[in-house]
């Protein structure tokens, strides 16, 4: 049975999966505003006039965005002024949330349960070889499907 968290997982997921194709898309080399500016064939002095701030601004604006420092808020205006809309969101480097979760959750359980491991060793308690494996692939199960916050430390 599947929990809120989970389940919450599993929207999200579906949400960002559109964004997928974007990972290959890279930024132009001036960035977003200056590569569609130039491209409409429009002047910094234009597009200022859209925005209500000179030529000066403008070029501010494309520079800050060429070294990843423009604000969420500064784009969005751009966007309005060209009528274009500003997208943004997130993709996963694990392909999915959940598998981000899953590969967490293994790290974190390898982790501990080598940790324990090694202790009862030095007290000649130590797991059985497979054993090791199929505990750290439980804990690893139970870490995921409860979204443990302890992953994230």
């Amino acid at each position: 049975m599947r929990n809120r968290q989970q389940l919450l997982v599993e929207q999200l997921d579906q949400k960002l999966r559109v964004f997928q194709q974007a990972v290959t898309v890279s930024a132009p080399e001036r960035g977003w505003v200056h590569a569609i500016r130039t491209t409409l064939n429009m002047t910094m002095a234009q597009l200022g006039t859209k925005l209500n701030i000179t030529r000066q601004g403008v070029k501010r604006i494309e520079n800050s965005e060429a070294v990843g420092a423009i604000t969420l808020n500064s784009l969005q205006d751009v966007a309005h002024a060209l009528d274009l809309q500003l997208v943004y969101g997130f993709v996963p480097k694990d392909g999915s949330l959940d598998q981000l979760i899953k590969r967490k959750a293994e790290e974190l359980a390898q982790k501990i349960v080598l940790r324990t491991h090694q202790n009862m060793r030095l007290e000649d308690q130590g797991i059985e070889g497979g054993k090791v494996d199929k505990a750290i692939k439980d804990l690893a199960e139970e870490l995921s499907r409860e979204v443990r916050r302890s992953i994230w430390d």
